[in-house]
């Protein structure tokens, strides 16, 4: 199981520009008993959080949306030092190569279908 943490604050200037509803996409992926959240931070820099599930509630509350994604797992060959944003570390965590998801709002309507 991956959980998708989507929020509608950043502290960037392009994504506040571009993107309009979500502004920022995060992958949750568990290992053994814990779960790990991916923070892009910027290219090349990507920082390891570790969370539990009273973690997940409080940023429910300060406005996290979370998508839960039943049976998926991480590829061998997830690297996340080589992803240029938010949304392609995030692509590349589920294993979705389309191209036309930029943004993390397109993400959001294409894991809903």
């Amino acid at each position: 199981m991956i959980i998708i943490a989507f929020s509608n604050k950043t502290s960037k200037i392009l994504p506040n520009i571009l993107c309009r509803r979500l502004k920022h996409v995060a992958p949750i992926v568990p290992r053994d008993d814990k779960l790990i959240l991916f923070q892009f931070v910027k290219r090349g820099h990507v920082e390891k959080m570790v969370l539990h599930m009273r973690d997940i509630k409080i940023l429910k509350t300060h406005g996290w949306k979370f998508v839960y994604i039943d049976g998926a797992t991480v590829p061998t060959d997830f690297n996340p030092y080589t992803t240029y944003s938010c949304v392609d570390l995030t692509k590349r965590a589920i294993g979705i190569r389309d191209w036309r998801i930029q943004t993390p709002w397109a993400l959001y309507k294409n894991l809903h279908k």
